[in-house]
């Protein structure tokens, strides 16, 4: 960063009554967030790829115009677009403008084996819930968001690949940059409460009993990555979730758990 874009923000935070690190630091994430949660929305979902330019020009850039497997590319777009617009964007805030290590958001990979277990132990609590919500009518005509999910192989796993891209951004932002950035001004409680407002709105117009867990997920989360320093095993839970729920609401789809195994594997 130039010495002149510096001087700018330091004239800005000293306009602004932002002098406090802390202050600085939550005035930028907060605002950051906002607009990137409007610009994901806009234009980082899969209901933008389709019918906007990308759908017609990105087949075939990639040659893939008159193959299976162009379903599966709003998937991908979404992965890609979540990535970009909330892991390198805030990435960049943290490192440019906040001045800080990405370790400090929550970027740490080392030591992630250590950390599992409470995210363990959270999975083996979750599968019974998980096996109960397949049941559901309305759990069954959300997932997988894919329909040529259910042929399992490559058409599967292409979609599973923009999917876990897409959560691996969601926990950057919210168990990342929202949470680490927040946690100085209004401390682990508050800025764990503020990452969940949003990180439950996102749910909107998923299953309403979905919507509700989310509050849980966004507390527990929060609070496990602040006490973990990382985001990352967050990650590894949601995936695992995520891939469970499609498995099982495949398992109605093609009549046993078995078959919808067969076809996954």
């Amino acid at each position: 960063m130039s010495t002149t874009l510096r001087d700018r923000l330091d004239g800005l935070r000293r306009t602004l009554g932002l002098e406090d690190d802390a202050d600085f630091q939550a005035a930028v994430v907060l605002g950051a967030a906002l607009v990137l949660l409007v610009v994901h929305w806009h234009w980082g979902r899969p209901v933008y790829y389709r019918g906007s330019p990308l759908e017609t020009r990105l087949p075939d850039l990639l040659g893939l115009e008159a193959s299976d497997y162009a379903g599966t590319l709003p998937f991908l777009y979404w992965g890609a677009a979540s990535v970009v617009m909330r892991i390198f964007v805030p990435l960049g805030i943290i490192v440019w403008v906040l001045r800080r290590a990405p370790a400090d958001f929550g970027y740490r990979l080392g030591g992630t084996a250590r950390k599992l277990p409470p995210y363990a132990l959270l999975y083996v609590l979750m599968v019974p819930v998980l096996v109960v919500a397949s049941y559901l009518d309305s759990f069954q005509a959300t997932y997988p968001f894919y329909d040529r999910a259910v042929e399992g192989g490559l058409q599967f796993w292409l979609y599973q690949l923009g999917y876990a891209a897409q959560f691996l951004a969601l926990e950057a932002f919210f168990r990342g940059f929202l949470v680490f950035g927040l946690a100085p001004r209004f401390g682990a409680g508050m800025a764990v409460a503020i990452q969940t407002v949003p990180y439950v709105m996102i749910h909107f117009g998923k299953p309403i009993p979905e919507v509700f867990a989310a509050i849980v997920a966004g507390f527990v989360l929060g609070h496990l990555a602040l006490r973990s320093r990382s985001f990352v095993p967050g990650v590894y839970l949601h995936v695992a979730v995520a891939i469970t729920m499609d498995v099982l609401a495949l398992s109605h789809a093609t009549g046993s758990l078995g078959s919808a195994l067969g076809a996954v594997f």
